[in-house]
């Protein structure tokens, strides 16, 4: 693979805002990418990319996701002092919100900065500034404005339903470390994108016709509930780390299991059988809080046959980080998989 296309695929995509139910200008982007290198591409009704790759044969397809949607905020009601009130999108950490930086966008298109706090942020005046519950009960959005009540925002065009999205802060260091919020799943999208390069750059004709299927709801649970006809889906999204679990930053994870049950036995082992040969440093895990688009396909209706792959991230939901080696396994093993 290619690092530094690879580093400035990354720093494209993650600047790019795009909360689930806020999408669009992340898809016209991996959109127009992928007509750049020369692949077929359409959309379903809800916003998921299809990108088609024309394999060997034709009449058994398979697909592979990853999701550009993230977690995020929107605005849940306007303070009589100025600041916001929020719902949170999918599921953030919460309490790594405080002090975060953020962009409320509204629906007229204008975007404001702002600053996630808790209610009670300051330790010269509250004795509980330290030890306060951070929940979207207790927290707030203070915009970067010279508002001083709920008419002065207004006047800006902020209403509730208006997206609020957090700043990933993505950096890359010289070590190989990747550090950024939205990780899951914006890492996997990279690796996706890495792939179609080498498959252009070194005409590689996968086994079958492959759809490369970006979804754009997973973190509300129903990512890849509709899909092409497709016999198999392998979902590529973060590898968790921590407790009894076998993955670290330097793995691509295979999960034989997560909280929605078993992937596809004969799939998990020819994943892994795949990783061994190809000599993948990997992991084989059980996610005990985890679902993910193959669940939400299977949830669906859809009669596939699914598992999930992914390079192992720390710290899901919050400040999350990976290491380029995981990268590396993770498109060596998809690769393998493809041909």
């Amino acid at each position: 693979m290619d690092q530094e296309r690879f580093k400035k695929f990354a720093y494209q995509l993650f600047a790019i805002d795009s909360p689930s139910g806020f999408t669009k200008h992340a898809i016209d982007f991996l959109e127009k990418e992928a007509n750049g290198l020369g692949f077929e591409t359409s959309r379903n009704q809800k916003g998921n990319l299809h990108i088609l790759v024309t394999g060997k044969d034709h009449d058994h397809k398979v697909g592979i996701s990853a999701h550009t949607d993230t977690l995020g905020l929107m605005v849940r009601s306007i303070n009589a002092d100025g600041t916001l009130r929020f719902t949170n999108i999918g599921g953030p950490s919460m309490p790594t919100l405080d002090g975060e930086y953020c962009r409320i966008i509204t629906r007229s298109g204008k975007t404001y900065t702002g600053t996630i706090l808790s209610a009670t942020p300051a330790v010269h005046v509250f004795k509980e500034a330290n030890t306060a519950p951070r929940t979207t009960d207790t927290m707030v959005v203070k915009i970067d404005e010279i508002v001083k009540s709920k008419k002065d925002v207004e006047k800006l065009g902020i209403m509730n339903g208006d997206i609020i999205a957090i700043d990933p802060k993505t950096t890359i260091t010289e070590s190989g470390f990747i550090k950024s919020r939205f990780l899951d799943d914006k890492i996997s999208v990279c690796i996706l994108f890495e792939i179609l390069n080498l498959i252009k750059e070194n005409q590689i004709v996968p086994a079958h016709d492959t759809y490369f299927i970006v979804t754009t709801y997973e973190e509300v649970g129903h990512g890849a509930a509709n899909l092409p006809e497709i016999s198999e889906l392998l979902a590529c999204d973060m590898g968790c780390i921590g407790a009894d679990l076998s993955c670290s930053e330097y793995d691509v994870s295979i999960c034989a299991k997560d909280s929605g049950g078993p992937y596809d036995y004969d799939m998990v082992g020819r994943l892994i059988e795949l990783a061994k040969k190809e000599k993948c440093q990997f992991a084989v895990d059980i996610y005990p809080f985890y679902g993910s688009d193959v669940g939400a396909a299977l949830s669906g209706g859809n009669n596939i046959k699914g598992a999930l792959i992914g390079p192992g991230v720390a710290a899901s939901h919050g400040m999350e980080r990976t290491h380029m080696q995981a990268i590396e396994s993770a498109v060596k093993l998809i690769l393998a998989y493809l041909q």
